[in-house]
């Protein structure tokens, strides 16, 4: 009995020591997660380093999406935990073999079950209520303004602009070298971006060539599954001008990290400056708002030109002759096959 009481000495020695250390560590911790805002700056179109919250929001779906994460999803999983620490520390201090010598005889309780049987379904139903208000806004899409069919490949993006007839291009992402030099992120930067004008409804048409992949750009809330043989649709409208970056995210293969996905976001007189550098014409975007454009020429199995010619005088001389004169030889055969799922 006397060797006990210096161990027991030593062992509450220990016990305060380590306690100490706990404080410290919590103390220094909860410092650090309250001085994060300081020293990591949310950059906007790209991830943050050091970052622990989502990427600023650069459309209207991606503000949704942020509310429902912050507003909803982080105060119930919060409390959850919570109510579920509460119980462990209930049940270990209540319940531990000093305060129950004599173990209780009985295996369930109805009541119990109830409970945690009907609170996790009620949990689900409210989450649900606004998570299907979410997939709504994302499926509610309004008249878009133009529409970017993206085909993803192994291992880069093809970018069409069937209203503006610019045919199909490759989309690299930017070598290491060219990256460092130009002062872009790497890995995220490609040599042949989206390019939108701010302020308008983009229509996206994804699709794949050979396996799945998936379109993604996280400042504006996009996330869809390209799959070979099926055309998908999803549509953001950018708030600001700038340069966005996302990635293919459904793993595709051995260089599936080297997909980067970027949207420039310009002016429309940019915009439109850079239809003309690929060879496109800002004019079919006004067919297509008339009636009888993009879709009634699938149906018709008729092209832009076609339609434009055989409008008549109605129509105006002069809108027909620039019409007809402007749309690259490539248009015609790419613009009703890329329309055609939006179609249906």
């Amino acid at each position: 009995m006397g060797q006990q009481v210096p161990n027991l000495g030593t062992r509450a020695a220990v016990a305060r020591g380590w306690a100490r250390v706990g404080a410290a560590v919590t103390t220094a911790s909860l410092t650090a997660f309250v001085a994060a805002p300081t020293w990591a700056q949310d950059l906007m179109g790209q991830p943050t380093p050091h970052g622990i919250d989502l990427q600023p929001a650069a459309s209207p779906l991606k503000h949704e999406a942020i509310w429902f994460h912050n507003a909803i999803l982080l105060p119930m999983c919060f409390g959850i935990s919570l109510l579920v620490l509460g119980l462990l520390a209930w049940i270990a201090i209540r319940y531990n073999a000093k305060r129950n010598p004599v173990p209780a005889k009985w295996s369930h309780n109805t009541l119990v079950e109830i409970i945690w049987t009907v609170l996790p379904v009620m949990i689900l139903v409210g989450i649900s209520l606004f998570s299907f208000r979410l997939l709504f806004a994302y499926h509610d899409m309004p008249t878009p303004d133009l529409t970017v069919k993206a085909t993803g490949n192994q291992w880069n993006w093809a970018y069409e602009y069937p209203d503006q007839g610019v045919a199909e291009y490759i989309s690299n992402m930017l070598p290491e070298e060219e990256a460092l030099a130009q002062g872009v992120p790497y890995r995220l930067a490609a040599d042949q971006p989206i390019v939108v004008p701010v302020g308008k409804t983009v229509r996206v048409l994804v699709t794949a060539a050979d396996v799945i992949h998936a379109f993604a750009l996280p400042a504006f809330g996009l996330k869809t599954d390209a799959v070979p043989g099926r055309v998908n649709e999803t549509w953001f409208r950018a708030e600001r001008t700038g340069v966005f970056y996302g990635q293919c995210s459904e793993l595709c293969g051995v260089d599936h990290a080297f997909m980067p996905i970027q949207i420039n976001v310009v002016t429309e007189a940019e915009f439109a400056a850079w239809v003309v550098s690929k060879g496109g014409s800002m004019t079919p975007a006004t067919a297509e708002e008339a009636p009888g454009g993009t879709a009634a020429q699938v149906e018709a199995g008729t092209t832009g030109a076609e339609t434009v010619a055989d409008a008549g005088p109605d129509a105006g001389a002069v809108p027909t002759a620039q019409t007809a004169t402007s749309i690259p030889a490539p248009a015609a055969t790419t613009a009703p096959a890329a329309a055609a799922p939006a179609a249906q």
